[in-house]
């Protein structure tokens, strides 16, 4: 990301900011969002902002007015006009008024990649080529390892079906990340992205929370209510958590996705939803299912694509460009210059297991650049950190001796900045039978 554009997007749909964010982040481009245009300004006096995108039609001040006082006041900021109302006497209007762009909705990913790169200068066109080279991303998510790169794919191939799908991974992994990347990459991503945490909604307020409630159904229920599978019509329903759902309410999920159809509470009628969904579960549902807690033919409605989201520690060479990205995001957003990171911090990161993953990392990060202001050395990193004990591994990840002793040999030096002497001290061995094992 490094001098990456700023982008700032102004819209009055969340939900197309949102599309509009991921896409640009997948160009390595840096959005900022702004659904208003009195919030716009104040941006664009505060902070540096190398193209404008803009909405035409919005409340209170409209997108002509905001591209009036742009071109006012910014006079070599370029201007890229979006509208779901084309008008040809509206894009003459925006083009004397300064727009240099002007794409109808819905545009496709890559026609929003041609109007962006031609208002930037050349040198950023071979920037962006470069980076793209050296960090392999999708929908604004870092991963160049085997792994990430294999769900990338598999992720492709949904893009043009409603298909269910089930992620599963470790807590912190980024399921969401991965259900946002998978509407958003679908050939219906201008629709709405509706993301549900059963785990976080009272058992008592679910039921409505997800089917919605006529008024007068139960008490305190003052109004009708669209509950989130109307809400994500022609778009994407993500339920995060759902091992937490009771046995009536998954018997409920599984009548909703076979007859495509959801009665309100208080209601006679059904109402025929059109969605995809996508859950999501950190535990393994089978296990549940033979505990007798899930429901296993919903089970297997629910998993006719299966996601697995690989830990941290076995994404292999995607620590550096996270760490990388984190570090200038968070210098961005505090106003910082990045920070320095010494070699051997990457080094005691990758030897590190992460059970925390990616927020993890993403955390500690953003904890280093709010605390420091220039360089970033061992003595700065925690300490259960630098000084983790392998846990016994899997029943099918056994290391063979002589990798263990690599490892161990790794840590050791390390610990003791490379000094060789320290080191054979603490291995008790001598510095030649050190050199030797080095070789």
């Amino acid at each position: 990301m490094k001098n990456s554009p700023s982008i700032l997007i102004v819209d009055d749909s969340r939900d197309m900011l949102e599309l509009l964010r991921r896409q640009l982040e997948s160009f390595h481009l840096i959005p900022i969002v702004s659904d208003n245009v009195i919030d716009a300004i104040e941006i664009l006096e505060t902070t540096q902002i190398d193209v404008l995108i803009t909405d035409i039609n919005m409340p209170e001040v409209s997108g002509e007015q905001l591209i009036r006082y742009a071109s006012e006041h910014f006079t070599k900021l370029p201007i890229l006009v979006i509208s779901g109302y084309p008008n040809l006497e509206t894009a003459v209007n925006v083009m004397k008024l300064g727009a240099l762009e002007y794409l109808v909705k819905p545009f496709s990913s890559d026609e929003l990649k041609e109007a962006v790169f031609s208002l930037l200068p050349e040198e950023t066109l071979k920037e962006e080529k470069t980076q793209i080279t050296a960090q392999n991303s999708f929908q604004g998510i870092i991963g160049s390892s085997p792994k990430m790169q294999e769900l990338f794919k598999t992720i492709e191939r949904t893009k043009s079906n409603k298909a269910t799908i089930l992620i599963s991974g470790e807590s912190g992994t980024g399921k969401e990340l991965i259900a946002r990347a998978i509407h958003y990459n679908s050939d219906f991503s201008a629709s709405p992205f509706v993301p549900v945490n059963c785990g976080a909604i009272p058992d008592n307020l679910i039921e409505s929370e997800l089917f919605g409630h006529v008024k007068g159904s139960f008490t305190g229920a003052i109004a009708d209510r669209v509950g989130f599978f109307q809400a994500a019509h022609t778009g994407t329903l993500f339920l995060d958590e759902i091992s937490n759902t009771s046995q009536e309410l998954q018997a409920k999920l599984l009548r909703v996705i076979q007859e495509k159809e959801v009665t309100r509470i208080g209601d006679t009628k059904a109402k025929k939803i059109d969605l995809r969904i996508i859950t999501a579960s950190n535990v393994n549902l089978q296990n549940l299912i033979d505990k007798g807690q899930f429901r296993e033919d919903l089970y297997y409605r629910l998993n006719v694509i299966s996601l697995n989201i690989p830990p941290l520690r076995e994404r292999n060479g995607d620590i550096k460009p996270l760490v990388n990205f984190f570090n200038k995001k968070y210098s961005k957003e505090f106003n910082k210059k990045p920070l320095k990171i010494a070699p051997r911090v990457y080094t005691t990161f990758e030897n590190y297991s992460w059970p925390g993953n990616v927020r993890e990392l993403e955390n500690l990060i953003q904890r280093l650049v709010v605390m420091h202001d220039d360089a970033i050395g061992l003595d700065e990193i925690p300490q259960h950190i630098k000084t983790q004990i392998d846990t016994l591994p899997e029943k099918d990840s056994f290391e063979t001796l002589k990798e263990h002793e690599i490892k161990y040999i790794k840590r050791v030096l390390l610990h003791c900045d490379n000094n060789k002497t320290k080191a054979a001290q603490i291995l008790d061995i001598d510095r030649k039978t050190l050199r030797e094992k080095l070789k």
